[in-house]
């Protein structure tokens, strides 16, 4: 039923338990893991107006990066005590966006995702990528509310 369950993390705690949730469905289920970390492209228009430093950009992306790569090796590590299949991969752009055609290339049977719980300002001004992820997506999405007193 569940062969592929793709689970986008940030290295955020309600990522965390979100990664946690899949690994226990993957069990019962026998699924594999489809790993992802979204890095969002630099969109600024204020940086059009000033002369840009391509060494320094370059530096920031390799950072960022490398960042990408710690969460992924963090997530491998979190999924060891699951015998899974684990697949990891790092894509840029809108999170929404790049989670739906990821989910969508890869032939993920779900999407299991955390929650920011943003407020509704922030949300309202933000976006919520769960929430945009669930209204958009063609495969059912488990969204992993926060514990609040595992982030304080």
């Amino acid at each position: 039923m569940l062969r592929k369950i793709l689970v986008p993390v940030d290295g955020s705690e309600p990522s965390w338990q979100a990664l946690k949730y899949a690994a226990e469905i993957g069990v019962k289920f026998e699924s594999e893991l489809f790993v992802v970390h979204i890095i969002q492209p630099f969109y600024n228009a204020g940086l059009l107006a000033l002369p840009i430093d391509s060494g320094l950009l370059t530096m920031q992306m390799d950072d960022i990066k490398k960042n990408a790569e710690a969460i992924l090796a963090a997530a491998k590590e979190k999924l060891t005590p699951y015998s899974l299949k684990v697949t990891t991969k790092i894509e840029t752009g809108h999170p929404s966006e790049r989670i739906l055609k990821t989910a969508e290339e890869a032939g993920c049977d779900a999407i299991v995702i955390g929650s920011r719980g943003l407020s509704g300002i922030a949300e309202f001004v933000l976006g919520s990528v769960s929430s945009n992820v669930s209204q958009y997506a063609k495969i059912p999405v488990l969204i992993v509310k926060s514990d609040k007193k595992t982030e304080k």
